[in-house]
């Protein structure tokens, strides 16, 4: 008998770090109810069926994990005992293949790799015992990943339904250099308030990722319309009808245009082309005005005021530091002179790079690019009978 695909557990979503707020209203948007939330998730009770409906919706997540089970085990021996009760039977097709993947934190085990083979056996063993075969396994997440989460001697066992991770929306053929992941880009967006009916300008667009999320974000585009395979696929007893409503649902409400502009203009042809090849993918490219040009060159609309945002390099050799020092302060200039109206983010990783923009941060968001420790700047540019942007001497 397989597992039920209504049956309710704890859901935990992963996120990359400081973008839990933003997952979390995601999560709340789709009509669940967080019961947890930290710096690198959030946790939701519900079935393998809403894990499906979250893997297709979410922008900002990495992994969707369904738990099968809690136990308690100090050392590896007791935790093949327990996992050899999990009757794996109903979850793993007897000719399946399967992950295992882990986070491991027991003064027992000194390699990951060590508790994922011990669970891995603990699987198969019973497997053997039930159909006289072993399920193939490896590293590869595009089949059936399992999850281990061991901290000192709490274990939590769970699905991960998700596989090859969220973070990825699957249009970036032409990744370009130093790109943004898209789950952080749908996030910095978020963070910027922006409400995708007003224009969206992004200069020094790189390949294209914010210009990209937000044009997919403006028609109301899913993540999952550019996915076709996940985990939860090959669990037993998988039915794709299910799956195949929720692709229907998410056909049916994105949307053909949008009153919003959106700009992606840099200096390099190849960073243009990489945008509007990826975009094509994507499918917003009728959408996104891509040009050439220097980003001081950006033509900014004025009649529907948004936002501009711009990640500009952080620059970690001296010479390079030194140039970008100029570049940063013409960024400054940019938002003055070209941008009243909007709402104006820089993303950065250089606190003293940002200094040389010359314009007071009106919020600073803190956000993790990999490992580097970023925020997104906001500023506020007022235009008209407003008063003019605060300028900082230097």
């Amino acid at each position: 008998m397989s597992i039920s695909f209504e049956q309710k557990s704890k859901i935990i979503i992963t996120c990359p770090k400081f973008i839990a707020p933003y997952l979390g209203k995601e999560v709340t948007d789709l009509g669940y109810t967080i019961i947890e939330q930290w710096s690198t998730g959030v946790a939701i009770e519900g079935t393998i069926n809403d894990c499906i409906k979250l893997n297709f919706y979410i922008r900002t997540g990495n992994q969707v994990l369904w738990l099968i089970k809690d136990f308690e085990a100090v050392n590896a021996d007791l935790m093949y005992k327990e996992a050899l009760t999990i009757e794996w039977e109903n979850i793993i097709k007897k000719d399946g293949y399967l992950c295992i993947t882990s986070n491991v934190e027991n003064d027992t085990i000194d390699n990951n790799l060590f508790a994922n083979v011990k669970l891995k056996d603990a699987i198969v063993d019973r497997m053997k015992e039930k159909f006289g075969i072993r399920p193939d396994s490896g590293p590869e997440r595009n089949k059936l990943v399992i999850h281990l989460f061991w901290r000192e001697n709490q274990v939590s066992v769970f699905i991960d339904t998700s596989g090859e991770t969220l973070s990825k929306h699957n249009y970036r053929k032409l990744p370009g250099s130093a790109p943004m992941q898209e789950s952080l880009a749908a996030a910095t967006i978020m963070a910027s308030g922006w409400d995708g009916k007003t224009d969206f300008v992004n200069p020094m667009c790189g390949s294209g990722t914010l210009a990209i999320e937000a044009a997919l974000m403006a028609l109301n585009k899913y993540p999952g319309l550019l996915r076709a395979y996940y985990s939860f696929m090959h669990i037993e007893g998988y039915n794709d009808e299910y799956y195949q409503s929720i692709r229907t649902e998410g056909r049916a409400i994105a949307l053909k245009s949008t009153p919003a502009k959106i700009i992606a203009t840099d200096i390099n042809p190849n960073a243009i082309n990489a945008t509007r090849m990826n975009a094509q993918t994507a499918g917003v490219d009728h959408i996104i005005d891509f040009e050439v040009c220097d980003f001081r060159d950006t033509k900014v609309p004025t009649d529907n005021p948004g936002v501009v945002m711009i990640n500009p390099e952080y620059g970690e050799r001296l010479g390079e530091y030194e140039e970008l020092e100029i570049i940063y302060k013409a960024i400054g200039d940019f938002l003055k002179t070209a941008c009243q109206g909007y709402k104006g983010f820089i993303f950065t990783a250089s606190p003293n790079l940002a200094k040389k923009v010359g314009l007071k941060a009106s919020q600073k968001t803190e956000f993790f690019n990999s490992k580097l420790e970023c925020r997104l700047l906001a500023y506020e540019l007022y235009g008209g009978s407003k008063r003019e942007p605060k300028i900082v001497s230097q």
